[in-house]
């Protein structure tokens, strides 16, 4: 009986048979492996994919249609962030399709990731640092980029939002959102993330940064819900981050709406 060829004699075997390459993207695609190709680009920016046992690393690296592919059982989405936001949008029914968004702190882009694959027509990704965003969403043409851009001094979008997502570190929600509201359209929802970890006092973080206490988790989603309301937004729902922050942080999204009513804010230093 014959033993099975080892790696090295099958990949000697392809190498007989010489077929024109193909991108990895295309061919994730065209085996079924991705349901697009922006999804195979976020797979292989991820590093979930193996082209014959290897990470892949590049989208339009030239590939033997004939090599095995394997897609690892990993995230959808180029961070966790992605993850975060779907569950909050199926938990919400807060509709994507069509919608023009903005993503403040986007950083990697997992969130500008799921608006996209849930068929946002545009997406403004929004954050103070530089060289973040993972390529497959800055080469992408639905995909405006502001970076070294701290939200606080946003201005006005020449094509105002109809969905804000935020997630911000560091600092309270309540210092960023009076410049966002800039940006949208009346009428448009907003998916707040917020940390209690960087809202509580000094007094309500345990150690190593993390606030374990259900009721400090209560007090500090309050503060942000009141503070929405006596700026004009109307409170819709808080639902639990489906995952846990840095550190095993809890985090919440907080669902709010511009006021169909609602003025568009004015831009600062306009009369």
């Amino acid at each position: 009986m014959m033993s099975p060829p080892s790696p090295s004699e099958r990949r000697s075997e392809r190498a007989r048979v010489r077929r024109p390459k193909q991108r990895l993207d295309l061919l994730l695609v065209e085996r079924g492996l991705a349901p697009s190709r922006e999804r195979a680009r976020a797979l292989i920016m991820a590093r979930e994919v193996l082209v014959d046992g290897d990470v892949a690393v590049r989208a339009a690296a030239p590939v033997d249609p004939a090599v095995p592919l394997v897609v690892k059982g990993g995230s959808p989405y180029v961070s966790r962030g992605g993850e975060k936001l779907a569950g909050a949008l199926d938990r919400t029914g807060v509709a994507v399709e069509g919608r023009r968004c903005l993503d403040i702190g986007a950083s990697t882009g997992g969130f500008t990731d799921c608006l996209l694959q849930r068929g946002a027509a545009h997406v403004t990704a929004v954050d103070v640092g530089y060289g973040q965003l993972a390529s497959p969403l800055r080469d992408d043409p639905r995909v405006t980029v502001l970076e070294r851009t701290n939200a606080r001094d946003l201005a006005s979008l020449d094509e105002p939002a109809d969905l804000c997502v935020m997630d911000v570190s560091f600092i309270s929600v309540t210092t960023v959102l009076p410049a966002v509201l800039r940006s949208l359209r009346p009428g448009a929802d907003l998916l707040v993330l917020v940390k209690p970890q960087f809202e509580a006092g000094r007094e309500e973080v345990g150690k190593g940064g993390v606030v374990r206490d259900p009721l400090v988790h209560a007090s500090v989603v309050a503060r942000v819900a009141l503070w929405a309301i006596e700026h004009g937004l109307r409170v819709r729902g808080v639902v639990r981050s489906p995952l846990l922050g840095p550190a095993g942080n809890r985090e919440f999204f907080l669902w709010l709406r511009h006021p169909v009513d609602a003025p568009r804010a004015p831009s600062e230093g306009s009369s």
